[in-house]
């Protein structure tokens, strides 16, 4: 028998504290994804690092909790939480040495031991609060059942409401490091109060002054875990002009005078590089897809899927009127790219999910203009043999789908690029792969798909521009892919060279620090 009855208002009491501790968990371990996102990007494997660190936190948690509750004497849940908060809000501060630190790792190791490091030691005290909450919930060994039932089942529903408040409330308005702090002072107001409770009603003697002492160290530390990670110019000369952080990454606009380039960052991609002296973008492929309109005369109308800074939109427009429209998913990026990059939107300008906008756009499309990736990978719903079909079927009978890939060449034979070959020839009579650099294995490669040839040889083309495309015609032998449907869509697993060489050619422009906030 628990010899510390909890009277009606200690139970109700011990309910709050199992809920918010229960919402924490999910609050910690979603805003984790955005703490690393920015230096391993948003893959799949950042996301099974998170998950499994935190399946394994609650797993010790229960397992240490369980023997706690059965041996402590002189202290009781204020201790846990309290040393969970100060833990949580050392996560801010510890996070750009760690993510520094593990950087030698390699993208997918480096993301599970920062994911550990980081989150492991908090999420694991807050899952010692459920069985030591049973423990104080049961006055007799007949009311087990109901006391861990209602435990954990309100530690779930915590769980939920964490979820639901942090995705559709808070994270659209507050950042994840602002919030995180703000979660590691809510704990130890929760903390300080059960202390007190813990002394006067279940006389436990050691409870207020630990936890006071841990509530003091927390306070000291908020304005350097407040303080710490921000972006600061490099020592190459670079200035980061704008910084924000949406739903689907931390979105930079950085400058780089001493090279007249202004760039665009999602996370740990380049999505968009212009000239600071005239605005013209520095993307070669963005060069052949602009040649497209030459080669079928007359397009009047496009579709851009993924806007990046905005320049296939504004060249389409300038050279040859061409109205068209765009999907971004990202609202920063949408934001960026007319406050820094001059975009002005011709069609509609749409902010959303692709997969879920197309299904409401009608055509028909003279062109378009597939180029999403972010975060050093690409969203892999939007390149399987559905998708691509939605988009055939939006092409007028001379259009042409245009899809940016980037991957290493191989000679032809890298198992990602054959495989996207592939999926697009599942569903085009033609099509054509272009190469950005000829000569370089890492690469843009530009598919050019369509329900007709394409004649290079158009006498619409000057005679220097076919020269210059036909360099750039590439062969990618598409026996060696897989179809990429959305039952079975294996890109991210293959694309993981692809992911850790853009982080490589990011560090090499401005250096590491960039990746860190």
């Amino acid at each position: 028998m628990n010899d510390r009855t909890l009277n009606r208002f200690g139970r109700a009491g011990l309910y709050l504290a199992v809920f918010l501790t229960g919402a924490s968990v999910m609050v910690i371990e979603l805003l984790g994804t955005r703490m690393i996102a920015p230096f391993y990007g948003t893959s799949l494997y950042v996301w099974s690092s998170l998950i499994s660190v935190t399946m394994i936190a609650l797993a010790l948690g229960y397992f240490i909790g369980g023997r706690w509750a059965d041996r402590a004497q002189n202290t009781g849940l204020s201790l846990i939480i309290a040393c969970a908060a100060l833990l949580t809000i050392t996560i801010p501060w510890a996070a750009r040495p760690v993510l520094l630190a593990t950087d030698p790792l390699g993208l997918r190791a480096g993301a599970f031991v920062s994911a550990l490091v980081l989150f492991l030691p908090s999420l694991t005290l807050l899952g010692m609060v459920g069985p030591f909450a049973i423990k104080l919930s049961t006055s007799r060994l007949e009311g087990v059942g109901t006391s861990s039932g209602s435990i954990y089942a309100i530690s779930t529903l915590g769980s939920v409401v964490g979820t639901l408040v942090l995705g559709f409330f808070l994270f659209p308005l507050v950042g994840s490091r602002e919030t995180l702090i703000s979660l590691g002072f809510s704990l130890l107001l929760l903390a300080l109060a059960l202390a007190v409770y813990e002394q006067r009603q279940l006389k436990l003697t050691a409870a207020v002054l630990p936890t006071a002492l841990l509530v003091i160290m927390g306070l000291c530390l908020l304005p350097k875990a407040v303080g710490a990670g921000h972006s600061r110019a490099g020592d190459d000369g670079f200035k980061i002009l704008s910084e924000r952080e949406s739903l689907y990454g931390w979105v930079r606009v950085i400058e780089q005078k001493t090279r007249d380039l202004i760039f665009l960052t999602s996370d740990a991609s380049m999505i968009g590089a212009a000239n600071l002296s005239d605005g013209k973008s520095r993307l070669v492929y963005q060069n052949i897809v602009g040649l497209l309109p030459d080669l079928i005369p007359h397009m009047s109308r496009a579709l851009i899927v993924g806007l990046g800074a905005g320049h296939m939109a504004k060249m389409l427009h300038d050279r040859y009127g061409i109205v068209t429209d765009t999907v971004e998913i990202d609202p920063a990026v949408a934001d960026a790219a007319v406050e820094y990059f001059g975009f002005k939107p011709t069609g509609r300008a749409i902010v959303g999910d692709a997969r879920y906008e197309i299904r409401h756009l009608h055509g028909p499309y003279d062109l378009i203009i597939h180029d999403c990736f972010t975060g050093g990978s690409e969203p892999a719903h939007l390149l399987t043999v559905e998708t691509l079909a939605q988009l055939r079927g939006m092409l007028s009978d001379q259009g042409i789908l245009a899809v940016n890939f980037v991957s290493f060449y191989q000679s032809g034979h890298n198992t990602a690029l054959a495989s996207v070959a592939r999926t697009i020839g599942q569903e085009f009579t033609h099509l054509s792969v272009f190469i950005s650099e000829p000569g370089e294995d890492f690469n843009d490669f530009i598919f050019l798909a369509s329900a007709r040839p394409i004649d290079l040889g158009s006498k619409s083309l000057a005679t220097e521009q076919a020269a210059w495309l036909k360099n750039r015609v590439a062969t990618v032998d598409k026996s060696e892919g897989l179809m990429l449907t959305d039952n079975l869509n294996p890109l991210e697993h293959l694309q993981t060279a692809k992911a850790e060489k853009y982080r490589q050619i990011l560090v090499g422009w401005f250096g590491t620090d960039i990746l860190v906030r």
